[in-house]
């Protein structure tokens, strides 16, 4: 599957400037460089209306949490330099792109005693799945999750990931679904939705995967719509039999797996909870452009 994101214009946000992708430029001790001592997000926008901002800047706050950095800016300055990559951005649907590094210091994985922290803000055009792709599904690999015990930071440091995510690339799909000791963790850069016999069913929110924005809307989605639904560990050899397969993310969407590790999953096309998700989840992205939020 082509990459849904691409770089769409020049102009981004660097450390209280705006100025041209091309003028950027970072210090090599910098410890996002170093280290990948940093966290990031990426935020869709519609129709220039962020979806999820302060779900987003919640996350945010949290990652930064984790690594012991404060934060740079309040929620209100964090809207502001938003709105403003937006409102310049070529493109009307866009991703933004925002990252936090501890910022530069000497080469010690120590903290420097008196962080300054890299701000920088990139937009990016955001281009939904193909249609063809909803309508035919994808194909998906599994692999054992082999990454670290903080997967619920969204870190810069994502080397495991992109060593998964080739994997899929290596075999011509669109995703590597992560197993863990015998249960379903995420994929390597979504979350993932099983249906068993007309049930969905999420693995649940732990430091073992990131909590996605788009996780939370398809489960509040599903309860607006009367689809039944568990939040539990998801057993390796549930998703095997599975009826349906969804990929879930920021980018993606959402998107049915009808095909997983070789073999057809279910009759091998989306199935009909993914289509009553699908439709639900297309509307409620036109509210957010027409201006609200509420499912």
């Amino acid at each position: 599957m082509t990459t849904a994101v691409t770089t769409a214009v020049t102009t981004i946000y660097l450390n209280g400037h705006y100025l041209p992708l091309e003028d950027a430029h970072i210090p090599v001790m910098d410890r996002g460089f170093l280290f990948g001592d940093g966290v990031y997000e990426v935020i869709p926008v519609y129709s220039r209306r962020p979806f999820r901002l302060h779900e987003h800047l919640d996350r945010l706050q949290a990652s930064l949490d984790s690594i012991r950095l404060a934060n740079p800016h309040t929620p209100q300055e964090w809207e502001g330099l938003i709105a403003r990559i937006v409102e310049q951005a070529e493109s009307e649907d866009q991703g933004v792109y925002l990252q936090v590094t501890r910022g530069p210091g000497p080469r010690d994985h120590a903290f420097p005693k008196t962080p300054q922290p890299t701000v920088f803000i990139l937009p990016l055009a955001l281009t939904p799945p193909a249609r063809e792709l909803v309508e035919s599904g994808v194909a998906a690999i599994t692999a054992p999750d082999n990454r670290w015990l903080r997967c619920d930071i969204k870190a810069t440091s994502l080397l495991p990931n992109v060593l998964l995510r080739q994997i899929s690339v290596d075999a011509g799909c669109a995703e590597t679904l992560l197993l863990r000791d015998g249960f379903l963790s995420e994929g390597s850069a979504s979350n993932i939705f099983v249906v068993a016999d007309g049930l969905l069913l999420a693995p649940p929110k732990s430091n073992l995967m990131l909590p996605g924005i788009t996780y939370d809307v398809v489960l509040e989605l599903a309860r607006a719509h009367g689809i039944a639904h568990e939040v539990r560990p998801i057993a390796e050899a549930e998703l095997r039999a599975a009826c349906e397969v969804w990929l879930t993310s920021s980018t993606k969407e959402v998107l049915a797996v009808t095909t997983l590790d070789g073999q057809p999953v279910g009759d091998g096309r989306p199935g009909p909870v993914f289509r009553r998700m699908y439709a639900a989840y297309q509307d409620y992205k036109h509210t957010v452009m027409r201006g609200k939020e509420a499912v």
